[in-house]
């Protein structure tokens, strides 16, 4: 049965590259209520199931694809009209490196978009690419932009700060830490950060998909908040309610930690990690000044208040039942 709100126009075909992710499944489900027939291209369509009711009964179909096989990509892009690459790896993990998804995946993508002759390319990269940076992570980004504009010059590239919501791998990590310790390891306590509203980011890919901004940019998306680390651990405490002690580590022994922890096959911490803590991870002011931030997709980025509360409230000593101190229960916009 269809959904309702969905467009049944068929404005054509888009390839999804990591559609069944954190955020493209908010992207997915925005392109099919505008009536696109959507290929979400994943390493593992098994685990992609959740996709299919984003859209009409065979509207959004998830099918395998993987960036370091050519053929896989080529065959993902047949047809297509529209591609868009959210593909991305937060720790290296196997054959899954750096440089094989950020940068080689990316060329793959742009370079089988070009051939297929597919009218738009969007591809997610992250703030803080640099070919100069001291994190791997951060140079592949970068590498992999260099690529994508030089196969596909007319391409949208769009590099977010950190992006929170329900799903996300940022205030849902350190709330469960904050559940199950009395301390919260505080590292580059200093470094500001600029979250986004996953909403807001799936929406300006939306946009970039379908031709709403200027083609070959660069755009930065951050949220209307500026915040150093610190600032958002004492956020994410007062929002679940819970005294708990930052402890700050130095670099140096956090670097240490990340070796270790890097080993575990959850990479809870990675060396890179650390590294990428050193620098702030904010829109920069010429990406301001020449409009290639939010402003230029006409979005009001959501605040961290508005949006928090809705989930972390199962981090709450007794979740949704959570009383303030007034002695009245948690307000049912809080439930999520």
């Amino acid at each position: 049965m269809a959904h309702s709100g969905i467009d049944h126009a068929d404005r054509g075909l888009v390839t999804v590259f990591g559609g069944s992710g954190f955020i493209g499944t908010y992207l997915v489900q925005k392109l099919a209520r505008a009536g696109y027939r959507v290929r979400v291209a994943v390493r593992r369509p098994d685990l992609a199931g959740h996709v299919r009711p984003l859209g009409a009964v065979g509207q959004v179909q998830p099918i395998q694809a993987n960036l370091r096989y050519p053929d896989s990509v080529r065959r993902a892009v047949e047809g297509a009209d529209i591609v868009v690459n959210l593909t991305g790896v937060l720790a290296e993990a196997g054959k899954q490196k750096f440089r094989a998804v950020h940068t080689m995946g990316a060329k793959t993508v742009a370079e089988a978009s070009a051939a297929a002759g597919v009218s738009t390319l969007v591809h997610m990269s992250a703030l803080g690419a640099d070919k100069e940076a001291a994190s791997a992570y951060a140079r592949s980004k970068a590498l992999g932009e260099e690529e994508v504009m030089k196969a596909f010059p007319k391409a949208v590239i769009v590099r977010p700060s950190i992006v929170f919501g329900p799903d996300d791998g940022f205030f849902n990590l350190f709330g469960t830490l904050a559940r199950l310790s009395p301390v919260l390891p505080l590292i580059g306590g200093d470094t500001k950060f600029q979250p986004v509203y996953v909403g807001d980011v799936a929406e300006a890919l939306f946009r970039a998909a379908t031709g709403q901004v200027k083609t070959g940019q660069i755009y930065e998306l951050g949220g209307p908040e500026t915040e150093t680390m610190k600032q958002l651990m004492q956020r994410l405490l007062k929002v679940i309610g819970r005294k708990r002690i930052l402890l700050p580590i130095p670099f140096g022994l956090a670097s240490l930690m990340g070796s270790v922890l890097g080993l575990l096959p959850w990479k809870l911490l990675t060396r890179d990690q650390v590294t990428q803590l050193q620098s702030d991870n904010v829109v920069s002011s010429e990406a301001v000044r020449q409009k290639r931030d939010i402003d230029a997709f006409d979005i009001e980025p959501a605040a961290m208040d508005a949006i928090l509360p809705t989930y972390l409230w199962r981090f709450r000593k007794h979740g949704q039942f959570e009383t303030r101190k007034t002695g009245s229960p948690a307000t049912l916009d809080q439930q999520g």
